[in-house]
């Protein structure tokens, strides 16, 4: 496979530098730099600004650089002193190996262009892995803060660091050495050594031996070891030898493996037994250091802590609000039901006393523990709006907050809140709209309309006529219309259902809708069912068109519809339409797809690397995060990561509610709330109306030119009269008819 690899990598490398020195064969010339002369270079910056003009796909310098880097890894570009890294600048000058490659390859300029096309979308594929590889070869001291970030982003796919918080990962980005061995066989340490770092494996496999057993385990690619003997501070358990030929490791050496993963460890499993101890004793918990959060404990307790962080200023608001806050409404229905939410806002309110102090302070100290239940039960109505209204022991609750709070405003001067009005006004204004289908004629037409299957007890049961599906397919109709015009009523279409979808149906589709009474996930699931039913309709679609030519065009248009869906940062229709097209009844369809002008075939081809499952959606990761809102985000597997989260991690651990796992489950639906943070402005079919106008305008002149009255004294015979005068009535109407 690795010589199959490279061997694809160095015919890219033909296919590039045939085309370079085609196309500009000043490039490469002799460089003089500080009195010496480089024969038959060119410079890192000239190399990656030759690439960004020659694929308009690429975002930024840096995609351009990975892709340089492994042709240097491969040893077909090669630095003037030898360097391993890639550098984007002026005076660091690189050389083709083109004899020892055979670089000197000619083709027709047909076949040129198809290779550059595909060498550029190996290189692209290759290039992060190989940017990343280079980052992590540079001495940490060296990496910029672009750098530690592509690390940092790394990290969040690997294993061993998967259970790491944000804030120990971003340091650990910036320490982290990389280390290869190139044999099979070498010893990385042996059993009775003094431990001197923790390593990740990066690629490759290493086997585990200890004396009297032999081989232990094998470990492979994510997983970690080293790292018992630097928290216990004790020789090596174990022997490491590799198991392949060219491993790669990420290492973490003792002093900072202590200073960053050891303190932060011990801090927050200090924070898990302070919990555990209070629930035992009955205590009020002890305050936990700002740094780090709750790990687990029981909802009581975990409800107290997140109280005592609200930090209220003069006017009651909390200008540092913690994000676990919200994290707990979110999720509490999972560990605790509502009516116990209740009940310990309510003994919060009315027991909530100073030991010590006189009675100003004791009095203070109470109002300031209901100010901050008041904000707490705030932030849960905003976050819940109209299915409070569902709920009545919800509704009898916050009767009883309202009359509270006007009973603490009347006995304490200058306390202003938000919940003065009645909680019966609040849900009234957040009450959901009816939902528009603006669509739903154009739906209909192109066969998106919902199907049902009526089961019944007969024991041959065949689905009503109706029921099985279009016979013919609509490709006439699609071909009259705009693809831009079709993507932005799909768009349109796929907001409102996208936005009329509440967060904690996440939660409830994600444990199972059944074990929340009263739960409803209709809006989610019609969200969910729509992606499906877009992609079933393009696979019909060019399935059910028998003509070649037109299957052609109408494959055409679906990958332009794909392209206008991406650029109005509709990512979840718009991988809809591409795995519609790449599924195996189309991908058999080979010659309509050999129809397919190069151009069309190389934005495909772009946008399947989008698609690209490896190393858990990366590409498509790393291309949400350029996003600003709004935009609608790939549910499917929005909903697959929730699902990993939710089956790899308990719920409780040692009978505490595991609020580890709430925070991540709440921070992976929180990215439904970016997604809507800004207002989608429905787009309108501009080219109809654009259209529309051009005809208006042109019909208007020519009645004009030719009105009823003129047609008497006009000569019959003319031709151009006969023309406007014979068919203007017909035409006009057509015109003024016009969608």
């Amino acid at each position: 496979m690795k010589q199959f690899l490279s061997d694809r990598v160095i015919k890219a490398a033909r296919s590039v530098y045939s085309i370079m020195t085609e196309r500009n064969p000043d490039l490469i010339r002799d460089r003089k730099h500080h009195l010496k002369t480089h024969r038959q270079c060119c410079s890192g910056k000239e190399l990656v600004d030759w690439l960004m003009k020659q694929n308009e796909c690429l975002q930024s310098r840096s995609q351009a650089v990975g892709m340089w880097q492994v042709l240097v890894d491969e040893g077909v570009l090669v630095h003037v002193k030898q360097e391993l890294n890639f550098h984007d600048k002026d005076a660091q000058f690189y050389r083709f190996q083109d004899s020892e490659f055979g670089l000197n390859h000619t083709s027709n300029e047909k076949d040129s262009e198809d290779e550059l096309h595909e060498a550029l979308s190996l290189l692209s594929q290759l290039g992060p892995d190989a940017l990343l590889t280079m980052i992590l070869r540079k001495c940490p001291s060296q990496r910029s803060p672009e750098d530690i970030e592509v690390i940092y982003e790394e990290l969040l796919h690997v294993k061993a660091a998967a259970h790491l918080s944000s804030s120990v990962r971003k340091e650990l980005a910036a320490v982290l050495v990389f280390e290869s061995h190139s044999k099979a066989g070498t010893v990385l340490f042996s059993q009775g050594d003094k431990g001197t770092s923790w390593y990740i494996i990066w690629k490759g496999s290493v086997n585990v031996i200890t004396h009297g057993k032999g081989l232990v385990t094998t470990l492979h690619e994510g997983e970690d070891f080293g790292q018992l003997a630097l928290l216990n501070d004790a020789p090596r358990a174990a022997t490491i030898i590799l198991r392949e030929d060219n491993c790669h490791f990420l290492r973490v050496d003792k002093q900072d493996f202590i200073r960053i993963l050891k303190v932060g460890l011990a801090v927050s499993h200090s924070d898990l037994q302070r919990l555990k101890c209070n629930d035992m004793i009955g205590g009020t918990a002890g305050r936990v250091c700002e740094r780090y959060t709750v790990m687990s404990g029981s909802p009581e307790k975990i409800l107290e802590h997140l109280l005592e962080t609200v930090k209220l200023d003069s006017n009651g608001n909390d200008p540092t609000a913690d994000p676990c806050v919200s994290d707990f409404l979110l999720t509490h229905r999972v560990f605790m039901p509502s009516s116990q939410l209740y009940c310990l806002n309510f003994r919060f309110t009315y027991q909530a006393e100073l030991s010590e102090g006189s009675e100003q302070e004791k009095d203070a100290y109470a109002f300031n523990s209901k100010q901050k239940v008041v904000k707490l039960v705030g932030q849960w109505v905003a976050l819940y709006s109209h299915l409070l209204k569902e709920d009545p022991a919800a509704l009898d609750f916050l009767e009883v907050q309202v009359q509270l709070n006007y009973t603490a405003n009347s006995k304490t001067k200058g306390f202003s809140c938000f919940l003065g009005k009645s909680f019966f006004f609040i849900l009234t204004q957040t009450e959901r709209a009816q939902l528009k289908l603006d669509a739903c004629g154009v739906y209909t037409a192109l066969g998106l309309n919902e199907r049902l299957f009526i089961c019944t007890s007969s024991e041959v049961e065949q689905p009503l006529r109706d029921q099985q599906g279009p016979e013919r397919g609509t490709a006439d109709l699609i071909e009259q219309m705009s693809s831009k015009d079709l993507a932005i009523e799909l768009t349109n279409y796929d907001w409102e259902l996208f936005n009329a979808m509440h967060e904690v149906e996440l939660i409830y589709y994600i444990f199972g809708r059944h074990k929340f009474p009263g739960a409803i996930t209709a809006n989610l699931e019609r969200f969910v069912r729509h992606f499906n039913e877009v992609q079933h309709w393009v696979v019909t679609e060019l399935c059910l068109c028998e003509d070649l030519v037109k299957r052609a065009v109408l494959l055409k248009k679906f990958i332009k519809i794909a392209s206008v869906l991406k650029e109005q940062k509709n990512l979840n229709l718009f991988f809809a339409v591409m795995f519609g097209l790449s599924n195996s009844a189309v991908q058999r369809l080979y010659k309509t797809w050999e129809r397919i002008p190069s151009k069309t075939k190389r934005i495909y081809c772009t946008y399947e690397r989008l698609m690209d499952p490896s190393r858990n959606h990366r590409a498509y990761r790393l291309a949400v995060a350029k996003l600003s809102p709004p935009y609608t985000p790939f549910m499917p597997l929005l909903l697959k990561d929730m699902t990993f989260i939710h089956e790899g991690n308990p719920n409780y651990t040692d009978k505490l509610v595991n609020f580890e796992k709430m925070r991540m489950l709440a921070k992976t639906v929180k990215i439904v709330r970016g997604c809507r943070s800004q207002p989608y402005g429905k787009q309108k079919n501009v080219s109809y109306i654009q259209n529309y106008r051009r005809q208006l305008q042109h019909w208007e002149s020519i009645s004009r030119l030719y009105t009823r009255e003129g047609c008497a004294n006009q000569n019959k015979t003319n031709p151009t009269w006969q023309h406007a005068c014979g068919e203007s009535g017909e035409r006009l109407t057509m015109s003024f008819r016009y969608p």
